[in-house]
């Protein structure tokens, strides 16, 4: 019985470690001789961010790889509420993330937002089981289990919307007759639609954080694009951020991060 209690912590930890290759290998060789911000900016759109942005994988993998640890000493105890109610999904995730990077990098696109759905979704089913921002945790369980998926939660609905902005970009979609303009403002809108829920419904700050970082991405990606600058994306980052970033300062005055905000 204690054996069994390892089993899915080791599985979780070989699909972090898959996931940890397949990374390092789609920039190293490169997969399909192209790195996975090549096929991004092959299929360039307003909402795509700026480079640099993208070292928050680095980030990511780091907390991931901070949670395998605490899993894994969390096994001892066979009533840890957490590792049983993230139960395979994250080995799911593990499973979509890598099968991502290689329908990504073989421009497969409706094949790659299919798998980023299926990413999203486990994310996200992670997210609600283990109730965060509802059910009380440690210090130490929020830094190593809720902060770990709030932050590849919200980098993951960001990367969907930049996935199937990317799909509809390639297909040469008619946009129903409205400017690219208009959509980016509208999915940048949405994001922070979602950023804003996510702070009073869960206090989730560092979800929060993730959107800001991304929009401060897109924002410098136009200011410094001197061939097709847009105003009006500009504007609607800079909005976006404020209101996010004043959504972050209420948390943190109210003391309620991982805590919904009482109406």
């Amino acid at each position: 019985m204690v054996r069994n209690r390892y089993i899915l912590p080791l599985v979780n930890i070989v699909g972090l470690v898959l996931v940890l290759v397949m990374n390092g290998l789609a920039n190293a060789l490169p997969i399909n001789g192209v790195t996975t911000g090549g096929v991004s900016d092959s299929y360039g759109n307003l909402f795509v961010p700026a480079g640099f942005t993208f070292s928050i994988w680095g980030v990511i993998y780091l907390l991931l790889t901070a949670f395998a640890v605490y899993q894994w000493r969390a096994a001892r105890q066979a009533n840890d509420i957490f590792v049983t109610h993230i139960g395979p999904w994250f080995f799911i995730s593990c499973l979509a993330n890598a099968g991502w990077i290689l329908a990504w990098h073989y421009r497969l696109l409706p094949l790659s937002l299919a798998i980023m759905l299926v990413l999203l979704a486990s994310l996200l089913t992670i997210y609600l089981r283990l109730g965060i921002g509802m059910r009380r945790a440690t210090r130490g369980q929020k830094w190593l289990v809720y902060v770990p998926f709030s932050v590849y939660l919200g980098w993951i609905t960001v990367a969907t919307i930049a996935n199937v902005s990317a799909v509809l970009t390639s297909i040469q979609w008619g946009q129903w007759g409205l400017s690219s303009q208009f959509w980016t403002v509208a999915v940048i809108s949405v994001g922070v639609l979602i950023a804003l829920a996510m702070a009073f419904r869960k206090g989730d700050l560092f979800f929060c954080l993730v959107v800001v970082w991304a929009l401060l991405g897109i924002l410098l990606k136009r200011m410094g694009d001197t061939v097709t600058p847009d105003r009006a994306v500009e504007i609607a980052a800079i909005a976006g951020m404020a209101l996010v970033g004043l959504a972050v300062l209420l948390l943190l005055a109210r003391k309620r991060v991982y805590h919904s905000i009482p109406t």
